[in-house]
């Protein structure tokens, strides 16, 4: 799906606003490929078109924004790439997809968070929580850990993303890098498949898997932190989530300038603002997305600042050159394997 806003290059185009806009430095427009959702991307868009005068294309390609950046390596149609999890984006960094790109706020931002070669950065934190419905389990009875899922008592009340989900995909292969810096790889697919017997279902959509929590078709799923803030507070779903015992982990979302960008100047300013103080800020009011930049989380959500899990440890760059080969044997040999027997 695409839509075209005419921009301006702004607070975070403030140093390329004074120069790049004012000089008429910046392209007509610039080309965006993200994971983010359509009204999420619009009101960036928006922000972006009060600064200055560039008209702005985005194209939510979900799941399939890695393999559209590498099948248009040789000729770019985009200029930005704009979500997805930093383990994408260290992948594509190694395949030469990027061109490094340091906005002035970078320093600000937390090693965890950026590229220390500067062809990425994080605009979003994102803790990935289990959480279970509370009219169906009582805090005794809920897991207390992800090992806890491939317990033969929670047969049936599992759901989970399927693995086009980039954030189920993180998950799933931050799970096996656990088992596998043990060097114990088997034993976490086992773990995988013993989890998938309990699963009564995978979704693409996750609204779709909310309803079927919510509709107690199951009790148990883990999911981004700000969705399952959303359907408490907007849907009054009756969930809790879980500070799982060896912690959850945290994906960073991230944005890039496309190597061979043919609007490179309009690409570094939006980076510039989509990053900046004033976006992060506005995302996290209007979509309980958690910022990187501490400047932002003066105006975030109380909820941001209070809510306290342990974070996984994770080698996220070790697991970029691993997640696509895992992600596919996951498909092929873990997901409804179970059924498969029945």
């Amino acid at each position: 799906m695409k839509r075209i806003f005419s921009l301006l290059s702004g607070l975070a185009v403030a140093a390329l606003c004074a120069t790049a806009a004012i000089a008429g430095n910046l392209e007509d427009k610039v080309v965006v490929y993200s994971t983010h959702g359509e009204s999420m991307l619009e009101a960036v868009a928006d922000g972006f078109e009060a600064k200055t005068g560039v008209a702005v294309e985005f194209i939510n390609l979900k799941g399939e924004l890695a393999d559209r950046v590498r099948a248009e390596k040789a000729n770019p149609q985009s200029d930005v790439m704009y979500g997805a999890p930093s383990s994408v984006y260290q992948e594509l960094k190694g395949e030469d997809l990027f061109q490094p790109f340091t906005p002035t706020w970078a320093a600000k931002v937390d090693p965890l968070f950026k590229d220390k070669d500067g062809y990425w950065i994080g605009t979003i934190q994102t803790p990935v929580l289990m959480f279970y419905n509370t009219e169906m389990l009582t805090a005794a009875e809920a897991p207390k850990d992800w090992k806890d899922l491939a317990d033969p008592k929670y047969k049936g009340m599992l759901v989970f993303r399927n693995a086009l989900s980039s954030s189920a995909r993180a998950t799933y292969s931050a799970l096996l890098q656990q088992y596998e810096k043990k060097g114990e790889l088997d034993r976490g697919w086992a773990f995988l498949k013993a989890v998938d017997a309990n699963t009564k279902r995978y979704y693409g959509s996750g609204s779709l898997l909310f309803q079927a929590v919510g509709r107690k078709e199951a009790a148990i799923s883990f999911s981004v932190l700000n969705d399952v803030i959303d359907n408490q507070t907007k849907n009054k779903m009756p969930l809790k989530t879980v500070d799982a015992a060896s912690g959850s982990p945290v994906i960073t979302d991230a944005i890039a300038v496309i190597k061979g960008a043919k609007h490179p100047e309009a690409a570094k300013a939006f980076v510039e603002y989509a990053g900046g103080a004033e976006a992060q800020a506005m995302l996290a009011r209007k979509f309980n997305r958690m910022p990187t930049l501490p400047d932002a989380l003066d105006e975030a959500p109380a909820w941001m600042a209070k809510i306290k899990f342990k974070i996984m440890d994770v080698d996220w760059g070790a697991l970029a050159s691993k997640q696509s080969e895992w992600m596919q044997q996951w498909d092929a040999e873990v997901k409804d394997s179970a059924k498969d027997k029945q």
